[in-house]
C-alpha cells in the first residue's frame, strides 16, 4: 500500500475514509464521516491540514463529514456536479481534474451505486497512482443499486456493469480504493480486503467476469440482502450537508423526567454489555450494546425524530455513544438516566429481567434466529424461526405465545432482539450465548441449510 495512504476504517460501518498525504503538509480525504475524530487524530499524527474532501457520492450509510470539515478547518470540498448538492463546493464532472500541487485528481463519472457517482483518480504525471472508487468496484464485488428507486435498480447495475468497465481499463497496477468494505450493507462480500489493484480485481473478482450486462446486472441484484431502514433518508441529508457547532453531551436525566419522557413516546436504549441489560433493565428499553455494530442497529431500529434516553454504565465513553448516533442520523438523544439502573431501581421504580442460556440448556422448540439471511442459509436450528433482526418488531406479535429463544451469532442481536420482543408484550424469552454451531456441537444434531 502507498505509505502516503492512511486509512480510516470503520468496522461498524463496514467503510473506508482515506486521508492522502499531498507532501507538503497538506492532506486529502476520502469519503470521511461526520463522525471526524479518526481524521482529525489521523492528520494532528501526521502533521497534515486536511485541504480537500472529495465526496464520491451521496451516501446513504452515514452523513459526511465534507461540510463539517469546510466549516472547521476551511476544506475544499470536492463532488459531483450532478449531486445538485446545497452547499459550497467545487463542482466536477466527468475528466474534470483538480491539481493538488505535484499531483492531480480527475474525476471520472461511474454511475451505478448512485446516478452521480464520481471515482477519482489520482495522478503523478501521466502515472496512475490509484482510484477511490466509493462504491463502484469494492473488492470481490460492486456496490448495490437498489438505494434510489426499486423502479432504477436494473437500470442502475446496468451503469455499474459500464462503470467497471471504465475502472477496468485503467493500469493493472492501479490502487483500488474503495470506501464500502467487509461489514457494509452496501454489498461488500464478508472477509474480504479492503484495498486491492485493478489487476487482481480483474483476475479474482466474480462480477468482472460476468460476460454482459444482463448477466452482470442478474449477479448483482440477486445478491442484493436486506438494509438499514435509514438509508433511505441519509442520502437527501447530505446532499444538504451537516454541521455540528456544539459538541454533543449526554445530559443527565433524574428518574422523575425519564419516566416523563417514556411516558411521551420516548425510547430507552440500553448500551451495556448483553449480561448488564439482561441482569436488569428499564421495562420496555431497546438492548443495543455499545459495540462497532451500534450505530447501524441504532439507526435501523429506533424510528428517526423520536427522544433517545441512554442507558449506560459508567465506564461506557459518551462521545462513542454520541457521535455514531449523529453519523446514523440520530440528533434526538434527549440524555442519559442519571445513576444507570441502579437510580431507577432505588426511586421504586420496576426493574425488568433476561435469561441468557447456553446451548446445552435451551430449549429448541420455539426458536428465533435473528440473523441476516446469508447467514442463516449456512446453518440453523432446524424448525426455527428465521426473522431477520431489522424485520422482527414488525413480525413480534405473529410469533406464538409461551417460551421462545431468540439466537444469532453471539448474542448481542439477540439481546437486542429479547428487548424487541419484551416491548411487543412477549415475557418468556431467553436470550442463547452462542450461535447455531455451538448448539451442533453440545447437542450433536446438523443444523439446516437453505430457507
Amino acid at each position: 500500500m502507498d505509505k502516503r495512504l492512511i486509512p480510516l476504517v470503520d468496522e461498524g460501518l463496514g467503510n473506508s475514509a482515506y486521508l492522502f498525504d499531498l507532501g507538503d503538509g497538506r492532506a486529502l480525504a476520502v469519503d470521511p464521516s461526520l463522525d471526524l475524530r479518526a481524521a482529525d487524530a489521523a492528520a494532528a499524527k501526521h502533521g497534515l491540514r486536511i485541504a480537500y474532501a472529495a465526496e464520491t457520492h451521496l451516501h446513504a450509510d452515514f452523513l459526511s463529514g465534507a461540510r463539517q470539515l469546510a466549516h472547521d478547518h476551511g476544506t475544499r470540498i470536492l463532488a459531483s456536479a450532478a449531486g445538485q448538492r446545497t452547499f459550497d463546493h467545487q463542482r466536477l464532472d466527468d475528466g474534470d481534474e483538480v491539481d493538488l500541487g505535484g499531483l492531480t485528481l480527475r474525476a471520472l463519472a461511474t454511475p451505478g451505486h448512485t446516478p452521480e457517482h464520481l471515482s477519482f483518480l489520482l495522478l503523478d504525471g501521466g502515472r496512475e497512482i490509484g482510484v477511490f472508487t466509493g462504491g463502484s468496484l469494492i473488492v470481490g464485488a460492486a456496490a448495490r443499486t437498489d438505494l434510489i428507486s426499486p423502479d432504477r435498480t436494473e437500470d442502475l447495475a446496468r451503469a455499474q456493469y459500464a462503470s467497471l468497465q471504465r475502472l477496468t481499463a485503467l493500469a493493472d497496477t492501479t490502487a483500488v480504493w474503495p470506501t464500502h468494505g467487509a461489514g457494509s450493507f452496501c454489498s461488500a462480500p464478508p472477509g474480504a480486503a479492503r484495498t486491492s489493484t485493478i489487476g487482481e480485481q480483474k483476475n479474482t473478482n466474480p462480477l468482472l467476469a460476468a460476460p454482459d450486462a444482463d448477466t452482470f446486472a442478474r449477479m448483482l441484484i440477486d445478491s442484493l440482502g436486506s438494509y438499514p431502514a435509514y438509508f433511505d433518508r441519509l442520502g437527501e441529508l447530505n446532499r444538504h450537508g451537516q454541521l455540528i457547532t456544539t459538541p454533543p453531551l449526554l445530559t443527565p436525566l433524574d428518574v422523575a423526567q425519564v419516566r416523563r419522557l417514556l411516558g411521551d413516546g420516548a425510547i430507552a436504549v440500553d448500551v451495556r454489555p448483553v449480561r448488564d441489560y439482561a441482569a436488569g433493565h428499564i421495562p420496555g428499553s431497546v438492548a443495543i450494546a455499545l459495540r462497532a455494530q451500534y450505530a447501524t442497529w441504532l439507526g435501523w431500529l429506533i424510528p428517526p425524530g423520536v427522544p433517545i434516553i441512554i442507558v449506560r454504565d459508567p465506564g461506557q465513553d459518551p462521545a462513542d455513544i454520541l457521535w455514531p448516533a449523529l453519523t446514523v442520523g440520530h440528533t434526538t438523544i434527549a440524555g442519559e438516566l442519571g445513576g444507570g439502573v441502579a437510580a431507577w431501581s432505588a426511586a421504586g421504580e420496576q426493574v425488568a429481567t433476561a435469561r441468557i442460556v447456553d446451548a446445552a440448556q435451551m430449549d429448541a422448540t420455539n426458536v428465533v434466529d435473528v440473523r441476516q439471511a446469508g447467514e442463516t442459509t449456512t446453518g440453523h436450528l432446524p424448525g426455527a424461526h428465521l426473522i431477520e433482526l431489522g424485520g422482527l418488531a414488525a413480525h413480534a406479535r405473529d410469533l406464538p405465545r409461551g417460551p421462545v429463544t431468540v439466537m444469532c451469532g453471539h448474542g448481542e442481536r439477540a439481546a437486542t432482539a429479547a428487548s424487541l420482543l419484551e416491548r411487543a408484550g412477549h415475557t418468556d424469552v431467553a436470550i442463547l450465548a452462542g450461535g447455531a454451531h455451538d448448539w451442533a456441537e453440545a447437542t450433536g444434531r446438523t443444523l439446516a441449510t437453505g430457507r
